[in-house]
């Protein structure tokens, strides 16, 4: 299981406020719903699944700007990608909870 931690930035939409693409990449991904976990955070999206479906998902939200008229977007991705036992949002907070 793997997480994703990932900004998609669209770039010259005449505005500052990018919130119009970042509610249909929402949209994107919940048609994901039941095959990954994905929340919503102030400065990006984490999403969690089989990191072959997860590259999948990032290619298709960073083309959400593209198909809406944009052309040239910045996409930032980090991978968390742990193989030694379960990996996933929950786990990682509940760690440093534990430790509080």
């Amino acid at each position: 299981m793997a997480i994703i931690d990932i900004t998609v930035i669209p770039v010259g939409t005449g505005t500052p406020s990018v919130s119009e693409y970042v509610a249909e990449i929402q949209r994107v991904l919940r048609q994901y719903e039941g095959r990954i976990k994905y929340q919503l955070t102030p400065m990006s999206t984490l999403i969690e699944g089989d990191l072959k479906l997860l590259i999948e998902v990032v290619q298709e939200i960073h083309e959400v700007p593209f198909q809406k008229g944009l052309q040239r977007v910045c996409t930032n991705i980090r991978i968390d990608d742990r193989r030694d036992k379960e990996n996933t949002m929950e786990r990682k907070l509940q760690a440093v909870q534990a430790k509080l």
